[in-house]
């Protein structure tokens, strides 16, 4: 992974308890910035936390559901007291519903996912972008998917949320452009994380067929969506805003 010196600058990481969201406020930490960490796990956050701590970073546990509004409110506002401002926010939160047909579907599953996945990033965006205006930077970069980029038989609801993240991406990132507010989206293929091992393990996803469909033949790393949030982040990419990034080993190529 390139390096980047954060040294003095704030982190914001939601679903930061495990797999991209982890790995990200790792690297954020290891780079020298002060890394605020939200999660509804509110223990498995806690132990990260401390664990970066303890290797001298400057952290903050947040227990956060991205779905409840004022619970994300309530997590920016912590990190601005805590570290006084609000750099940088990686706004990871997701969860992937069952398959299931569209004639099929809940509406309660529709709602659940629509609530972490696209109304969590809205929340999320809504109350960074309030404290980045009062100090005039700063860098979002909001998790979509492959899955934002082309559609998916049985999954209609998770990609609809996906497109909607980008939706929501470019649109601030134009609301945003000339107030020192960059505003990006990383679309992750298939990352070899906690919830796709437990997709592969009830049989929701096909590890041969996925790696037969993927160019680079192997899943992503962590650290590798965790290095594209780096870059969009830093000064290395100060042109580059409103854009979906894959990081999908070439899947969208194709």
């Amino acid at each position: 992974m390139l390096t980047y010196d954060f040294t003095g600058k704030v982190a914001f990481v939601t679903g930061a308890s495990s797999g991209m969201g982890a790995a990200a406020a790792r690297a954020f930490a290891q780079t020298g910035a002060a890394v605020a960490l939200a999660d509804i796990n509110r223990d498995a956050v806690q132990q990260l936390a401390d664990e970066l701590a303890a290797d001298g970073a400057r952290t903050l546990a947040v227990r956060c559901d991205v779905g409840a509004e004022q619970d994300v409110a309530d997590a920016v506002a912590a990190t601005v007291d805590a570290f006084g401002a609000l750099d940088m926010a990686f706004n990871n939160a997701g969860i992937m519903p069952p398959t299931s047909s569209a004639v099929d579907e809940p509406v309660e599953a529709f709602d659940a996912v629509v609530a972490v996945n696209l109304r969590g990033v809205w929340a999320s965006m809504k109350y960074e972008v309030a404290h980045m205006r009062k100090q005039g930077s700063g860098v979002i970069v909001n998790s979509s998917s492959i899955g934002g980029l082309g559609g998916g038989a049985g999954r209609a609801s998770y990609h609809a949320t996906k497109h909607g993240v980008i939706g929501q991406t470019k649109s601030v990132a134009l609301e945003c452009a000339r107030e020192g507010i960059r505003v990006n989206a990383v679309c992750p293929g298939t990352i070899d994380t906690p919830m796709v091992e437990r997709m592969f393990a009830d049989g929701a996803l096909e590890h041969d067929a996925i790696l037969a469909g993927t160019p680079m033949g192997r899943l992503g790393k962590a650290e590798e969506i965790a290095a594209a949030v780096l870059w969009l982040c830093s000064d290395a990419a100060s042109y580059v805003t409103g854009v979906a990034f894959p990081v999908d080993g070439g899947v969208t190529a194709q």
